[in-house]
């Protein structure tokens, strides 16, 4: 019997399914796998899913308008998409990470890997559901807090100027915590869609934010090529 959560995995090449199944399984987690999409969202719409691990290429749809069909059932803290492909370019992780996969696996890969960004989507699930379901305006990131209904952030109690852009930056990663989100991604959340800007202005916010925040910057990782995201404590 699980006691991790259930997982249900959309790979059509049998051997990486099975040895997906077989690793997670054995790290406590109930999988049910599908070779293609078929019956696979409804078990997504109706089930106990916590987690969808989802290929790209599949003999019937796309893995990309699979997750678009999750997204429209289910929202990011509900359930978690893992991305697993052979597609690896920056512009493949990109454009999988914005039609909603919580993070991206590019094949061949190692299963402690696996079995490591699937404990931590799990994590931040949870803490997702527990929030929701107890509503914070405190966010923490190590010594650092930060309240969004005064918009003050702190350092052991003293206080750290950061500029509108970079609260809400700094919000955003911290409400995604473990989450993967592009560049794109950070500034349509600070700035709003459809603001034409240079590709690396995201960037200047990120050192700027870094700067002011000390040894707690060492928990915003840099993805390189895609965004960046908090780490898990």
């Amino acid at each position: 019997m699980s006691t991790n959560g259930k997982i249900l995995i959309v790979e059509d090449e049998s051997d990486i399914r099975d040895l997906m199944m077989l690793h997670l399984t054995r790290a406590g987690y109930e999988c049910l796998g599908f070779s293609e999409v078929g019956g696979s969202l409804d078990n997504i719409k109706t089930g106990d899913i916590s987690l969808a691990i989802v290929d790209w290429m599949l003999p019937d749809i796309s893995g990309l308008e699979l997750i678009r069909q999750i997204r429209r059932v289910k929202t990011s803290d509900a359930l978690g998409v893992l991305m697993v492909t052979a597609k690896g370019e920056p512009s493949d992780v990109i454009l999988g990470l914005e039609v909603g996969a919580d993070d991206y696996l590019i094949k061949p890969f190692d299963v402690q890997v696996l079995t490591a960004r699937v404990r931590a989507l799990m994590r931040r699930i949870s803490v997702s559901k527990e929030v929701a379901s107890h509503p914070k305006s405190i966010l923490t990131l190590g010594k650092l807090s930060l309240n969004t209904d005064s918009f003050e952030a702190t350092i052991d109690g003293e206080k750290v100027p950061l500029t509108k852009s970079e609260f809400m930056l700094l919000q955003v990663l911290l409400e995604n915590r473990g989450k993967v989100l592009s560049r794109e991604k950070l500034m349509d959340c600070i700035q709003g869609e459809g603001v034409n800007t240079v590709d690396r202005v995201i960037d200047t916010h990120v050192f700027g934010l870094r700067k002011k925040i000390g040894e707690v910057a060492d928990q915003i990782e840099t993805v390189r090529g895609i965004g960046y995201r908090v780490k898990w404590e």
